[in-house]
């Protein structure tokens, strides 16, 4: 089996995360998630944060996300975040959630207070967000969609096939498409993005369905990462990807039509985010009122 190797960096600003995040008592998907990329993207000054606690409402089997009864929201937290992305000095910043099917609207209106706060503190900062699909209710959507982040992405995870072993059961492939599909209704100059786990036990022209169907509503970044198994109570991996195997899927992604691609073993949705962003907005012959970070 081919091995996947890390080189870990970790200088001031990786420390300066670890301290700021831990004072501010800020949960982040980096850590939660065991994300490989931590160090590379901490030392950078970028870091994903996690909304709505650490713990999941649903049984996701590829997922290292603790599960169970989450917390009440914390009304302070959108401050909080905005506060930290103020003094890191941030440009641009990624929050995700765990799912809470607990709350009446899933979590919509806290992830649109944090965004709107955010913004609000720091008037220049991309925000991207990474959201569940809230049971398929449109109008926890709509929420999100109008305080107009500038990225939403949202994973359909695995093919259409593998859904129901790889997801809990609340989830599905024609959900999520349907999610993707409706952020462009609502709002079509919104960058969508989603991602796919490779090694679950997929065939090749299975992921490219998956591909197919992600275009087919709109979504314009494709993020595709190794399946790597946090501990032995997720699911093996029933293929570790080489790096051409890779290659090949990103080619076959952009003649699909995906504006960028981030196709790499260690890769996750928020890997590169700003890059992709950037590199997204310029090939569709948009505005991003920024430059790109190359």
């Amino acid at each position: 089996m081919d091995k996947v190797r890390l080189r870990v960096s970790i200088n001031d600003r990786y420390a300066s995360i670890v301290k700021l995040v831990s004072g501010l008592k800020i949960a982040t998907v980096c850590e939660g998630a065991l994300c490989p990329n931590i160090f590379e993207c901490w030392g950078e000054g970028v870091a994903t944060f996690m909304i709505m606690g650490d713990t999941c409402t649903r049984g996701c089997r590829f997922c290292y996300v603790k599960k169970g009864k989450p917390q009440p929201l914390d009304l302070e937290e959108p401050y909080r975040v905005a506060e930290a992305v103020r003094i890191l000095g941030l440009d641009y910043v990624t929050i995700t959630s765990v799912d809470r099917d607990d709350l009446p609207d899933g979590g919509a209106s806290q992830f649109a207070e944090t965004i709107s706060m955010v913004k609000r503190l720091n008037p220049n900062v991309k925000v991207e967000v990474l959201i569940p699909d809230f049971r398929g209710d449109l109008n926890a959507l709509k929420t999100v969609v109008d305080v107009k982040p500038d990225v939403i992405a949202h994973n359909i995870e695995t093919v259409r096939r593998l859904t129901t072993t790889v997801r809990d059961w609340r989830a599905g492939y024609e959900q999520s498409l349907m999610v993707l599909k409706y952020i462009k209704v609502f709002n079509p100059s919104i960058i969508t993005k989603s991602s796919i786990l490779l090694g679950l036990g997929e065939t090749f022209d299975e992921v490219i369905e998956a591909m197919r169907d992600l275009r087919s509503v709109g979504v314009d970044i494709l993020v595709l990462s190794q399946y790597l198994r946090p501990s032995p109570k997720q699911l093996p991996v029933a293929k570790m990807y080489k790096i051409e195997e890779f290659k090949i899927l990103e080619d076959i992604a952009y003649k699909i039509g995906f504006s960028y691609v981030v196709a790499h073993p260690l890769a996750r949705t928020s890997y590169k985010a700003r890059e992709a962003y950037y590199e997204a907005i310029k090939r569709l012959g948009l505005s991003g009122n920024a430059k790109s970070s190359n």
